[in-house]
């Protein structure tokens, strides 16, 4: 069944192919750039005209280039036109005498009002398709969708972001890598995505299928958050403030400012976000003899500090170095309760209360070199990376039961410490003029200490524990790859093959004593690995015609454990469950092949593709029973037997009208999940496995009103998610917006309502081992309302601002 429906889709998304005639000499070409910035304009479409008829026409390389060919020898009207541009036409006479025409270079114009020298927050969200990438321009639509990074997400094609624990996944996988401007993070993502306020980010890169230039860490591929960074001369900036009314307000803001001058450029970005967020939920167990009701929730109160400072200085033509730090500070606390209400007299009602408070602080410094030989695109980049993170917690469980009455205080004080260093060195040479080959090196070293004190006490049993659990984990990956691209006609290939030596060591101590000296404990426990691997890669892309591309690729990714999945340190607690690492995990390989297909029309492009996973000692979440307490289950990981998942999807990025845009996808997923179950009858925890098919679709709708006011539509629709023990029920909802430009275009205020309907919340049924129903519920109906300006001015650089600068992650590595 699934492969019937595979067929269906990849038949209705790949076109056939048309005839196209070589007898007409005529050709037209030219090259499409940004009026601002400067920079080459990929995907850009180019149609010609004939008596106000479209006959033909194209879209621009990765370089903004075009030839049109095949063309009759008479008169024409080229159109140009891009998403988010103004349309720009041109007259064109082919005759015997002038069969080949170059418009030489075209540059286009943002549809916003520009401010000179200013990088300008767009009025609406746009995505932009790569050969090895989906790039998502943030706009203030996206901006005012929430307050953090994890909030807007949901908005973003093929990613999807869990309401209660904040789990980011692409393409329904969490296995995804999250970098920051192409950088690695010390901190878990969902806490990680937080912590970034929303009007900080410029853009989001997603990389579904990387080849072997990049870490091969995630298996569903990378997503890079690119903070907003100008390099414009003289002195400019903007800011970007909002609040958003919920339960609470809360504050979003974010001020950008540059000042550039000679060889010297200077930058800041301030982000800061500040609010109480509360959230609440319930449980129905209908167990025989433990028929329960869990009713739980909890409010938390954050506030963060995202600072970014950093240096470019010129030297001269061939060689420029630059410099910037990012410190990330974050004070947060708050409050739950878990009740637990049986209907059976006999059990002991409960009831919980948790009172912590958090910090984090995070330095990231980065410093990079780049230099320009005399041949043209032969370079050789540097770039060292070093952060700091200091996470610690201290958190306070007081837990009372009835009949009889009893009462137990526990306080949970935890420290984590981690060290990460990157370096990396990376050379291109265009062996010709359609060779290019790639050479690098990395190396990545990272520490981890976690320190866990706990201290209970029950005075009505005079009982008292103090424990005390470290783990120190250090992490040496040491990697070679090298890359060659061949172009030629209508195709062009790249192989790459990446080596990596991956070291680990861990030591684990626990230490309790106890009232009770049946419960001290003394262990010493420690974990070794050393594993040499190869992830190769391999990419394919064939351009059918200007208006039809097709691109296949593979390669081989890896998933190793994380910190929080392989410490034996408690990660969380309630009175029926508690999470734990296991030191035992080893790390799950994915082979991952995708095909694509993008078709170009007049009004946007429409891409649509097909992937599949084929996955080794896949990693999944085991549940077994709490050996010193025996009502309490304990959530952990182990690796399963090798799996697979299969997957499509189609996204459309479309002007419709000249008042009227869209941004649509659409995906499906074929996985089947494995984990653990506990059997109703012998109450023994068993392996099960269920095949799950998920659908996701999203549309997101702008609407010019007037020169100065935009509205904005948007909707989502998450589809059933069917888990060994529960089915999730579907979710969806429906946002409106609007901007109004102020100020002579300098200024702009947005107004947003999320979740109109209030229909956004998690619920679930299930029957194993026993039937369960629940629900759980934020704040997910809101309404933002925010203001932009922005000043200064200024003249692009002459010099061109190198890719590294740009934010972006690295290149495609290759010719495609």
């Amino acid at each position: 069944m699934k492969f019937k429906l595979l067929f269906l889709l990849v038949v209705s998304n790949f076109t056939i192919l048309m005839a196209q005639s070589t007898s007409n000499p005529g050709v037209i070409t030219g090259k499409v750039i940004d009026k601002n910035t400067k920079q080459p304009l990929p995907y850009v479409n180019v149609s010609v005209l004939e008596d106000a008829k479209i006959i033909t026409g194209g879209i621009t390389l990765e370089n903004g280039s075009f030839s049109i060919k095949n063309l009759a020898l008479k008169k024409y009207t080229v159109e140009v036109q891009f998403i988010g541009y103004k349309k720009i036409t041109q007259e064109v006479t082919l005759s015997e005498s002038n069969k080949n025409v170059n418009l030489s270079t075209i540059a286009i114009e943002e549809e916003a009002v520009q401010l000179a020298g200013v990088e300008i927050v767009k009025e609406r969200s746009t995505i932009e398709q790569k050969i090895d990438r989906k790039v998502v321009n943030v706009g203030k639509d996206l901006i005012a969708s929430g307050n953090t990074a994890s909030e807007i997400m949901n908005n973003i094609p093929t990613v999807s972001v869990d309401p209660q624990t904040k789990e980011l996944s692409l393409r329904g996988n969490s296995n995804v890598r999250v970098l920051i401007d192409g950088k690695p993070s010390n901190i878990d993502a969902a806490q990680l995505l937080q912590q970034i306020p929303s009007s900080s980010i410029k853009q989001i890169e997603l990389i579904t299928n990387p080849s072997a230039k990049y870490n091969p860490e995630g298996m569903s591929g990378i997503i890079n958050i690119i903070l907003h960074k100008n390099s414009q001369e003289g002195f400019n900036g903007s800011i970007n403030s909002g609040v958003t009314f919920g339960v609470t307000p809360k504050v979003n803001s974010a001020l950008n400012l540059n000042y550039k001058v000679g060889k010297v450029n200077f930058y800041t970005n301030y982000g800061f976000n500040h609010g109480q967020n509360e959230n609440h939920g319930h449980i129905n167990s209908y167990r025989p003899l433990f028929e329960n009701r869990q009713e739980f929730g909890g409010s938390n109160l954050n506030t963060s500090h995202l600072v970014k400072l950093g240096m470019d200085y010129y030297i001269n033509e061939k060689n420029s170095i630059s410099f910037y730090t990012n410190q990330n500070i974050v004070n947060g606390g708050g409050t739950g309760f878990t009740n637990v209400d049986y209907t059976n007299a006999l059990q002991r009602d409960s009831r919980q209360t948790s009172d912590s408070d958090t910090e984090n602080y995070t330095q990231t410094y980065d410093l990079a070199y780049k230099h320009d030989f005399d041949k043209k695109g032969e370079t050789l980049d540097f770039q060292a990376n070093f952060s700091n993170t200091e996470s610690p917690e201290n958190s306070d469980y007081l837990f009372n039961q009835e009949n009889p009455t009893s009462t137990r205080f526990t306080n949970n004080d935890i420290k984590r410490d981690t060290d990460y260093l990157q370096i990396n060195v990376d050379y291109v040479n265009p062996l010709s003029e359609t060779v290019k080959l790639e050479i690098g090196a990395e190396t990545r070293i990272q520490k981890i200490t976690n320190d866990f004190d706990e201290t209970i006490s029950e005075p009505s049993e005079s009982y008292n524990r103090q424990g005390n659990s470290n783990f120190e984990f250090t992490r040496n990956i040491h990697s070679f790859y090298t890359n060659i691209g061949k172009q030629w006609k209508k195709w062009s290939v790249q192989a790459g093959i990446r080596l990596e030596q991956y070291e680990i060591e861990g030591d684990f101590q626990n230490v309790v004593t106890s009232s009770t000296p049946s419960e001290n404990i003394n262990d010493q426990s420690t974990i070794e690995d050393d594993i040499f691997a190869i992830y190769p890669s391999l990419f394919f892309n064939y351009k059918a015609s200007d208006k039809d591309s097709f691109n296949f690729n593979f390669s081989r990714r890896v998933d190793r454990p994380s910190i929080g999945q392989i410490s034996p340190i408690r990660e969380w607690t309630t009175p029926l469950v508690e999470s734990r690492g296991n030191p035992s995990l080893e790390p799950q390989f994915t082979n991952s092949f995708e095909v694509n297909y993008t078709r170009t029309t007049k009004i946007g492009s429409i891409t649509s593709g097909v992937f599949y996973r084929q996955i080794n000692d896949e990693i999944g979440r085991i549940i077994y029973k709490n050996p010193d307490n025996i009502n309490q289950d304990i959530i952990s990981y182990d690796n399963f037997d090798d799996n697979s998942a299969i997957g499509a999807e189609v996204s459309a990025n479309l002007k419709l009208t000249t008042w009227w845009s869209v941004n649509a996808s659409s995906d499906a997923y074929f996985k089947t999940v494995r984990g653990t179950v506990q059997n109703a009858n012998t109450q023994e925890q068993e392996r099960a496995e269920a095949d799950v098919i998920i659908f996701n679709a999203r549309i997101n709708n702008n609407f010019v009103a007037t020169k100065k006011l935009r509205f904005n539509l948007f909707a989502m629709y998450r589809g059933e998610d069917l888990g060994l023990q529960f089915e999730r029920k579907p979710m969806y909802k429906m946002d409106i917006g609007s901007t109004y430009t102020v100020l002579k275009g300098k200024g702009s205020i947005t107004a947003r309502f999320n979740d109109v309907f209030e229909t956004m919340h998690f619920a679930f049924d299930g029957n194993i081992p026993y039937r369960q129903t629940g629900a759980f519920y934020w704040e997910s109906q809101t309404f933002y309302v925010g203001f932009n300006y922005m000043f200064g001015g200024g003249k692009n650089a002459a010099m061109q601002r190198k890719q590294r600068d740009q934010n972006e992650t690295q290149g495609s590595g290759g010719l495609l």
